[in-house]
């Protein structure tokens, strides 16, 4: 048995629009001013920034800023949501051969919801968010609880994200990982830009 997990903002999807307009959001409603979109897909995966501090000015996250977020969120998560090119011939090329699962730090529902509208949801049987740890990434307890749901080894396993926290959470958990460059961060190395360079990568892990 062989596993390849995938983040899901900015690996699989670009929703990158919802996730600037619901932070934006959260910030008009607690009277902060607007961010820059650019500024604030640039930071969202930052694993070195405190995010409730970042974008909100607090400590934690607080009970009024997840409810606006997720209320918000869950309204428009799926507005000018789009696959990124070629994945989901990818996905279907390794569902062949691979058991697919989804690590996110996105709220599991919203996950499967937005999978769904774009087509893609029933390749992967397990569909991992936030709500369902207690730990997110960049901690290991996502990928070590998706190895151990589908019975897998660690070293049977790939881990793909477009964030520092993905390949953080991966190492931590003893998985091999790559780095994808088309999402919202714009790494200046160890990424890949292209799909076939991601199929060379599954190819050297598991060949």
């Amino acid at each position: 048995m062989r596993l390849i997990m995938f983040d899901m903002d900015g690996t699989l999807v670009n929703s990158s629009n919802a996730i600037t307009n619901t932070i934006n959001y959260v910030r008009e409603n607690i009277g902060l001013k607007k961010l820059d979109s650019k500024f604030i897909l640039e930071n969202v995966n930052n694993p070195k920034i405190n995010s409730a501090e970042f974008f909100y000015g607090t400590p934690d996250f607080t009970n009024e800023q997840i409810m606006l977020f997720e209320e918000y969120y869950n309204k428009h998560c799926i507005n000018d949501l789009e696959l990124y090119d070629g994945i989901e011939l990818l996905i279907k090329d390794l569902k062949k051969d691979f058991t697919l699962a989804v690590a996110t730090n996105s709220n599991s529902t919203y996950a499967r919801k937005m999978l769904e509208h774009v087509g893609i949801a029933n390749y992967f049987p397990t569909i991992l968010g936030y709500d369902n740890v207690k730990n997110p990434k960049p901690h290991p307890e996502m990928i070590e609880k998706i190895l151990n749901r589908h019975n897998i080894l660690n070293i049977n396993a790939q881990m793909i994200g477009d964030s520092h926290k993905d390949t953080m959470a991966a190492q931590k958990a003893g998985v091999d990982s790559v780095l994808v460059n088309w999402g919202f961060s714009d790494h200046k190395e160890d990424a890949i830009q292209t799909i076939q360079e991601l199929e060379q990568k599954i190819i050297e892990k598991f060949n």
